[in-house]
């Protein structure tokens, strides 16, 4: 998979039960797949950060201003100049879990 056609949306989120079926009901609607989530607890904090490997699409925009509106979204932002060896190692993790 080609690194320079996937994108990352980096999402602070209020951290309790339903917030990620919040947005990942939102990618549904849209019919836009995730590549990717990643998401944790921040330390000493009620929020978490979520990271969303997506293709770049024109339809990002438009999910990034409908993420915006969802009230457990705290912050939204983009990165392309993300590093995305983090996806590539999870990856590589559920493949290898997948063979046992």
């Amino acid at each position: 998979m080609p690194k320079n056609i996937n994108i990352i949306i980096q999402l602070t989120v209020n951290n309790h039960p339903g917030v990620m079926s919040q947005i990942t009901g939102l990618f549904t609607r849209r019919a836009f797949n995730l590549e990717g989530i990643l998401c944790g607890r921040l330390e000493s904090t009620q929020v978490s950060r979520m990271y969303l490997l997506v293709k770049r699409d024109h339809q990002v925009e438009q999910i990034v201003k409908q993420l915006e509106k969802l009230y457990d979204v705290l912050d939204v932002s983009l990165s392309e100049s993300y590093d995305f060896m983090l996806f590539d190692q999870v990856h590589e993790l559920i493949k290898g879990n997948s063979s046992s």
